[in-house]
C-alpha cells in the first residue's frame, strides 16, 4: 500500500529547462514545473517540446510533478523496406 495517493494529469512539454527539468502545461491549463521519472531515466526515454505526457502529483504542492509517461505521438509511418539515405564521400 503507498504511503500517499498522487494525482495524475496530462498534458504537453511547453519548455526544457536545465538540469533535467520541464515546464508542462496541463489539459486544465495549469503551468507546472516537472521532472522526469527514474524509470524514465533509465529506459533512457527522451522527452522533446511538444510531446504529450502524463504528470504525477503530490496533493500537497500542485506546481511541481515527475513525468511518468510519454505518449507516442502519431506521425507519419516509415514506408516498408526503406532504408535511410547515406551521403557517400
Amino acid at each position: 500500500m503507498p504511503k500517499e495517493e498522487f494525482l495524475e494529469f496530462e498534458g504537453m512539454v511547453t519548455e526544457l529547462l536545465p538540469e533535467g527539468r520541464y515546464r508542462v502545461q496541463l489539459d486544465n491549463d495549469h503551468m507546472v514545473l516537472a521532472y522526469t521519472a527514474g524509470r524514465m531515466k533509465r529506459n533512457k526515454i527522451r522527452t522533446l517540446v511538444g510531446d504529450r505526457v502524463t504528470v504525477e502529483m503530490t496533493p500537497y504542492d500542485l506546481s511541481k510533478g515527475r513525468i511518468t509517461f510519454r505518449h507516442k505521438t502519431e506521425g507519419p509511418a516509415p514506408t516498408p523496406g526503406a532504408r535511410p539515405q547515406f551521403r557517400r564521400r
